[in-house]
């Protein structure tokens, strides 16, 4: 990461980790896929239903990677790799011990927790029995997403991005011959998932555990708690972690509002929604947790002047891809709609009116998000966090249930517009306030 990153450069060296995020965005909507399709618009709902709380759960490795990862390349951009090594051990064996015991109470209260998301009649039974099947691999899972930063900070992002693409032909190879295959429903494509998150937990744990590993950043086995550098990963990454649960919070939110102004139809449209989100929004994620290990390390090093370069060429990539995305959904929004609900006239109608509302937001979004992962890589984790968290809970929650008093149904639609449009101000005001502390 030495040396000076014009455009040229962050495209070539950040388009795997791009790829690796698009990627799993993909594999995991193919569940929705295949159940929309083969299981219908109920077990549809339900597993809409019960994702987000899986989300929330899975956010811990998430935390981990994102702020754990930008210490680690610190330290290595001080010179301190034998520490960095350290850090990055101690943190994969906390998320995994801690995956074990969180997925073990979220199975035992999978029920209620079903019915307090607004799971109703029907779609209970189908929401237990897909949030626990996937709760079984979570462990695994959330080892994924705390390894996948890690990939950049070792110099092999191309890892990740194989790691991806195994993940996503495994679910759907699996999902095919479950659910279309032998019709197993919902069932069938929460084991596929299940056994798609084993094998993107499992190729990298074997790569950095491997004596074919020859990057700098490996597993060591003497490695005791260092309380004070998991106090500063988690922190770095808190940011991430807020703004997780809380866009998983926001779906929740969306559902119980859209199931009381809808119903069925409503929840199911704004699962398509979230598809073609995270699809689009995994362009910005994988940019941000690429260039993320960049930032961190010339703060490290303390350059400066290579900060200030990175915070302009980031900002005009997100504007040309933000441009990009928006102009691609509202042009093949009815298209990607009759992929998802094509057998339902009225739905997929539906759909395509919200999403042509509901995706301007990716105009602005992108210079959000990375405002955070800028302070994260900064490791300035409370900064960060405000982004996120006023972001998410404070904007769009407040929108989500004001906006559709005045607007009716459009208000819900257009929430995360608004709600973006006041977290780019604040963004802003605070990557602007924090300039001469940082000097870029």
């Amino acid at each position: 990461m030495e040396g000076h990153y014009g455009y040229r450069r962050i495209l070539k060296e950040l388009w795997p980790m791009v790829l690796m995020l698009m990627v799993t965005s993909v594999y995991s909507i193919v569940d929705g896929w295949f159940i929309s399709n083969y299981a219908g618009s109920t077990a549809f709902a339900a597993m809409n239903i019960i994702w987000p709380a899986v989300a929330i759960i899975s956010a811990l490795g998430l935390m981990v990677g994102a702020g754990g990862s930008a210490l680690v390349s610190k330290n290595f951009g001080e010179g301190k790799t034998e520490q960095g090594n350290h850090t990055f051990t101690m943190l994969i064996r906390l998320t995994f011990v801690a995956g074990l015991v969180i997925s073990a109470i979220f199975f035992a209260f999978m029920r209620p927790v079903a019915i307090k998301l607004g799971a109703e009649g029907a779609m209970i039974d189908y929401a237990v029995t897909y949030g626990r099947i996937l709760t079984a691999a979570l462990p695994i899972y959330m080892l994924q997403l705390a390894l996948q930063p890690f990939c950049m900070t070792a110099g092999k992002p191309q890892l990740g991005t194989m790691t991806s693409i195994a993940c996503g032909v495994t679910n759907i190879v699996l999902d095919a011959l479950f659910v279309a295959g032998f019709g197993w429903g919902l069932t069938g494509a929460a084991i596929a998932t299940a056994m798609s998150f084993v094998v993107g937990g499992a190729i990298p744990v074997a790569f950095f555990n491997s004596k074919r590993n020859y990057t700098p950043l490996h597993f060591i086995h003497d490695s005791p708690a260092d309380w004070p550098s998991i106090r500063q990963s988690l922190t770095n990454g808190l940011s991430e972690f807020v703004g997780n649960i809380s866009f998983n919070i926001i779906g929740i939110c969306y559902n119980l509002q859209l199931m009381k102004y809808i119903g069925e139809n409503g929840v199911s449209a704004y699962g398509v929604l979230m598809y073609v989100g995270f699809i689009f929004g995994s362009v910005f994620i994988g940019y941000n947790m690429g260039i993320s290990q960049v930032i961190s390390y010339k703060y490290g090093a303390c350059d400066k002047l290579e900060l200030r370069s990175l915070l302009r060429k980031s900002c005009v990539l997100i504007a040309i891809g933000g441009l990009v995305i928006t102009a691609l959904v509202e042009l093949f929004a009815p298209q990607i709609s009759r992929v998802f609900v094509g057998y339902d006239d009225e739905l997929c109608n539906l759909t395509t009116y919200a999403m042509r509302i509901y995706m301007v937001s990716f105009l602005i979004c992108g210079f959000t998000m990375f405002a955070s992962a800028w302070f994260t890589a900064l490791n300035n984790g409370p900064v960060s966090a405000v982004i996120s968290f006023t972001r998410t809970l404070i904007f769009e929650l407040g929108c989500v249930f004001l906006l559709p008093l005045v607007l009716g149904i459009d208000g819900i639609w257009l929430a995360v517009n608004v709600a973006e449009v006041l977290a780019l101000i604040l963004s802003a005001a605070l990557v602007f306030g924090f300039r001469k502390r940082y000097g870029y």
